[in-house]
C-alpha cells in the first residue's frame, strides 16, 4: 500500500521548490503536476539541478539514489514526486 503521507510531503516540497526556481514565477498551487517542466515552465537544466537538490535536501532523500537516466526521466512534477516518495519511504521507514 502506498504511503500517502510521504507522497504528500514530497509533493508539497517539490511544488514549493519548483515554484522558487521558475522564471517567471508560478505559484506552487498552480503548478500542473502532469505538465512537462521544461515545455510548460521553461525549466533549465541548471534550475532542474537546483530544484532537485533542494527537494532532496528538504525531504531527506539522498540524490545519490538516482542515476543520470533517472533524473532525465523526471519530466513532470508527478515524476519527481513518485521517484522521491519511493526513497523517502525507504529513508524514513514511514
Amino acid at each position: 500500500m502506498p504511503d500517502t503521507t510521504a507522497h504528500t510531503l514530497v509533493e508539497d516540497a517539490a511544488r514549493d521548490q519548483l515554484a522558487l526556481v521558475l522564471v517567471p514565477e508560478v505559484p506552487a498551487e498552480e503548478i500542473d503536476p502532469d505538465a512537462d517542466m521544461v515545455a510548460a515552465y521553461g525549466l533549465t537544466s541548471l534550475n532542474k539541478v537546483l530544484f532537485l537538490t533542494e527537494v532532496c535536501e528538504e525531504t531527506g532523500v539522498d540524490l545519490a539514489h538516482f542515476t543520470e537516466h533517472d533524473l532525465a526521466d523526471m519530466k513532470t512534477l508527478r515524476d519527481v514526486t513518485a521517484a522521491l516518495a519511493r526513497h523517502h519511504h525507504a529513508t524514513t521507514g514511514a
